[in-house]
C-alpha cells in the first residue's frame, strides 16, 4: 500500500531564534519513500542536517524574527501489515544486553523510574519474563489512563500520568516505557505518523503519534499502549529516551507554534509494484514534538 503524509507547522519568533528540528522520517524508512521527503521553508533560511546520538536525522536552523512556516509532503510505501506481536520474544539478562541498549533501562526527564519502581515490582514481578510482561504492562497502562486532548500537559511525567490517569499518547508511552524499564526491559520512546488506516476515523484532527519499542530477543519491537492493538501504517520519525529527545522542535528562545496541520492518508489502489519503493530520499532534515500528543 501507499501512504501520503506530511505537515505544515508555523512558528512565530520575536527575535532570530536557533532551533533544532526532528521533522523528517527516520533513516530506516527512507528506502520506502516513493517521492522525496524534504523540509520546505517559506523564508530564506540556511538549514543543515546532522545525526543525533540516537541515530535520528535532525536539522539546525536559525528562525528569523516573525512567522516561519515549515512543511513537507511525501508518498511512502508500506507493507499494509499490522504491527507484529512477538509472543515468543524473550527478555535478556542485563549482563547480556548490548552496551548501546543500556541507556534505555535508565530513568530520564519524563520517565521517572525512581518514583514507579516499587509499584512496578509489586504489580508485575510475578508475570512471566519477556513479551508476557510487556503485554501486561500495556494492558495496565491502556486501562489506567483515559485519552483526552483537553488534559494534555507538556510537563507531565510518567508518574504524573500514573497519578492523573489522563493524558494523550505521549503519556501512555511514557508510563509504559517507565514501567518496562523498572522491570529491566529496555524501552525507548518513538514518534511518527499513524493515520486512521484499517480503523474507524478519529473525530479529532490528525496529529503526530507516540508509541514505544522494547528490546527483546535481540531486536526492537513496536508496542502501543494507547491503542493496545496492532496498527497499520506507522511511519517512524525518531526514537529516544523520552519526548525530550524526539521533540518536533527545540527552540532556544520565546516561540509560539501558531499553525499545526498533519496529514496521513492511505492512497487508494496504492500497491507499489513488486513491493519496491520508487525513490529513496537523501534528505537529512527532521522534527521535534512541540505538541503534547
Amino acid at each position: 500500500m501507499k501512504i501520503h503524509a506530511g505537515f505544515t507547522l508555523a512558528y512565530e519568533c520575536k527575535h532570530p531564534t536557533p532551533m533544532l528540528l526532528a521533522l523528517n522520517i527516520h533513516p530506516s524508512r527512507r528506502v520506502d519513500l516513493l517521492t522525496e521527503q524534504v523540509l520546505v521553508f517559506d523564508r530564506n533560511i540556511d538549514a543543515w542536517g546532522y545525526t543525533d546520538v540516537f541515530g535520528n536525522a535532525c536539522t539546525r536552523i536559525v528562525a528569523p524574527a516573525g512567522l516561519t512556516t515549515i512543511s513537507t509532503s511525501f508518498d511512502i510505501y508500506d507493507s499494509g501489515q499490522p504491527d507484529i506481536v512477538p509472543e515468543d520474544a524473550v527478555q535478556h539478562p542485563i549482563n547480556d544486553l548490548p552496551d548501546e541498549v543500556l541507556v534505555f533501562l535508565l530513568g530520564s526527564r519524563y520517565c521517572d523510574t525512581d518514583r514507579l519502581a516499587d509499584f512496578a515490582w509489586t504489580r508485575f514481578s510475578q508475570v512471566p519474563l519477556g513479551w508476557p510482561k510487556v503485554q501486561a504492562i500495556c494492558d495496565f497502562v491502556h486501562n489506567h489512563i483515559t485519552f483526552s486532548y483537553q488534559n494534555a500537559d507538556s510537563l507531565r511525567t510518567a508518574h504524573g500520568g500514573y497519578v492523573d490517569r489522563t493524558g494523550v499518547c505521549r503519556d501512555f508511552a511514557h508510563l509504559a516505557v517507565t514501567l518496562c524499564r523498572c522491570m529491566n526491559i529496555p524501552a525507548r520512546y518513538c514518534t511518527g505518523y499513524l493515520g486512521d488506516i484499517g480503523v474507524p476515523v478519529d473525530v479529532n484532527p490528525m496529529d503526530f503519534s507516540a508509541w514505544f519499542e522494547v528490546y527483546l530477543s535481540g531486536r526492537w519491537h513496536t508496542v502501543d499502549a494507547r491503542h493496545n492493538k496492532p496498527r497499520i501504517g506507522r511511519i517512524l520519525m525518531a526514537t529516544g529516551r523520552d519526548a525530550t529527545d524526539v521533540a518536533l522542535s527545540t527552540t532556544f528562545g520565546p516561540t509560539i507554534l501558531s499553525r499545526f496541520e498533519v496529514v496521513t492518508d492511505e492512497i487508494p489502489n496504492g500497491d507499489a509494484p513488486d513491493g519496491q519503493a520508487a525513490v529513496a530520499s537523501t534528505a537529512t532534515y527532521t522534527t521535534q514534538d512541540c505538541r503534547t500528543a
